[in-house]
């Protein structure tokens, strides 16, 4: 991971958590959890960062709801 790309999950976790009402460190864990971080977020950061940070909340809901997670 490099630095833009670090910048930019330590953003989205922050609108996340700010979108759903929780700590930041909470959505670290399930974000962690459930390999958005790795399998998602991060492989596909030259595509999502050109992305409205709202439309970005959404579609990470819709990946952890995939899994079986409900927010």
């Amino acid at each position: 991971m490099n630095k833009e790309s670090f910048s930019f999950v330590v953003y989205m976790i922050h609108a996340c958590a700010n979108k759903w009402h929780k700590m930041p460190s909470d959505i670290y864990k399930l974000l962690q959890k459930t390999g958005c971080i790795d399998h998602y977020l991060v492989p596909h950061y030259d595509i999502l960062h050109t992305q409205g940070t709202d439309y970005i909340v959404e579609d990470i809901k819709e990946y952890l709801q995939i899994r079986g997670v409900k927010i």
